[in-house]
């Protein structure tokens, strides 16, 4: 789940984090250093936002509007994700 960095804020655990980079060393992976989860990311698509795992948040289900995604073609369709990092 995309946010605008606005909408984010880490309520606790920020000690417990540390940061994985992958090649491009663009996307700043978040992970909890105790169980490993990667809670959110600043990704390469979006670096005016976060990338948030649902699994971490107290949501249900039916709280979520889904939208397809083509991540097999990841590179060709980054793109398409840029609005959701933008203020609204």
């Amino acid at each position: 789940m995309i946010v605008p960095k606005s909408k984010f804020k880490l309520l606790q655990g920020k000690g417990n984090l540390t940061t994985y980079t992958f090649k491009t060393a663009q996307a700043k992976h978040k992970f909890c250093k105790t169980c490993g989860i990667k809670s959110f990311y600043i990704p390469r698509s979006n670096p005016d936002g976060y990338d948030i795992n649902v699994r971490c948040l107290n949501l249900q289900p039916m709280d979520l509007i889904i939208e397809k995604f083509d991540g097999k073609n990841w590179e060709e369709h980054a793109h398409t994700l840029a609005h959701l990092s933008k203020e609204t």
